[in-house]
């Protein structure tokens, strides 16, 4: 039997090292070459890559499939699957192929409402929810079974994700949705936009007082480019948390593109410094270049601030605690 493979993000999280990911749209393309050219910055750099499942209810290149090329040319992928496009019994031939394949790394999500897309007369399917394609990945990685009871051959070595959406938590407040998630079988959330260092730190607090300090929470950011496109991320991206500050700081610069890279940075060195944040996930849909040029700095940071021991970054959370929640 061949030796498991050295999976780059559970490695990075168990050993208590700050964590960078990023996200690419894979593209309209039959061509693989586009693929990897979208991710070849990203190369050697990144923890891991999420590949998006028909992102903004758009058809683009299959995430399964950008996932495999991307783990073929040595890319870290997370196969991003959503619920909106396939049945239960399709999801569950998705993830069994992507073990056949090799991928680890699961991000389960409901997905974009076709009303939001390009064709918005597609029917949407929502046969489960995200909670259920939790459970079901967990099930055919621990109980090696499908929704039916069919039992299946082979290991699925998976490390499942799902989203999350900080707020800034008012008194009695509880993480009942993540806890759910969790208890499904989530090892990792990647969040919505969380701009705010001073939100993330509450929130981060209350995961810790209501006992999920050992979860691997990575909090989502972007390069804004504009005060623009800063209002329209806030308005119009559900869960999104852009403060004024960092609006006020867009309109008053003469050259916004640097600055938002310069915002983005600095919440990046940061989050790096709080317990219970486990890492960032960048994300700058459209704008691959601005993407590659962040992200190659964060990682930096993050090799900075994780020569640290894990339990001066995490509080009283070990590494041990980590890697068993991981495993």
């Amino acid at each position: 039997m061949a030796a498991p493979r050295l999976n780059q993000l559970r490695e990075c999280l168990q050993s208590g090292r700050f964590a960078v990911t990023a996200e690419i749209v894979p593209p309209a393309s039959c061509d693989r070459a586009d693929l990897i050219a979208k991710a070849r910055a990203l190369k050697g750099v990144v923890s891991a890559v999420n590949v998006t499942d028909g992102a903004g209810a758009r058809s683009h290149m299959g995430s399964l499939a950008a996932a495999a090329l991307l783990l073929q040319s040595g890319v870290e992928p997370i196969l991003q699957l959503t619920c909106r496009d396939r049945n239960r019994i399709a999801l569950q031939s998705d993830l069994l192929a992507a073990a056949a394949l090799g991928i680890e790394n699961l991000l389960l999500l409901r997905g974009d409402d076709p009303s939001a897309g390009d064709q918005p007369d597609a029917k949407p399917v929502f046969d489960i929810d995200s909670l259920a394609l939790t459970e079901v990945a967990r099930r055919i990685r621990d109980r090696q079974e499908l929704m039916s009871g069919q039992k299946i051959s082979g290991k699925a070595n998976f490390l499942i994700g799902t989203a999350d959406t900080p707020i800034d938590p008012p008194a009695g407040w509880r993480p009942t949705r993540l806890e759910a998630k969790i208890d499904a079988g989530a090892q990792f959330a990647q969040t919505q936009f969380c701009m705010d260092a001073g939100v993330a730190r509450r929130y981060a607090q209350r995961l810790a007082q209501s006992g999920l300090g050992s979860f691997a929470l990575l909090i989502g950011l972007a390069p804004i480019r504009s005060a623009r496109s800063a209002r329209w991320i806030r308005e119009k991206l559900h869960g999104s948390i852009v403060p004024d500050a960092v609006i006020e700081r867009l309109e008053g610069s003469a050259e916004p593109v640097r600055e938002g890279r310069r915002i983005c940075l600095e919440l990046v060195e940061e989050l790096s410094d709080i317990p219970g944040v486990a890492g960032v996930h960048i994300m700058a849909p459209g704008n691959d270049a601005g993407l590659a040029e962040v992200v190659s700095e964060a990682a930096r940071i993050a090799q900075r601030k994780s020569r640290r021991p894990p339990e001066q970054r995490r509080g009283e959370e070990t590494s041990e605690a980590w890697l068993l929640h991981l495993q």
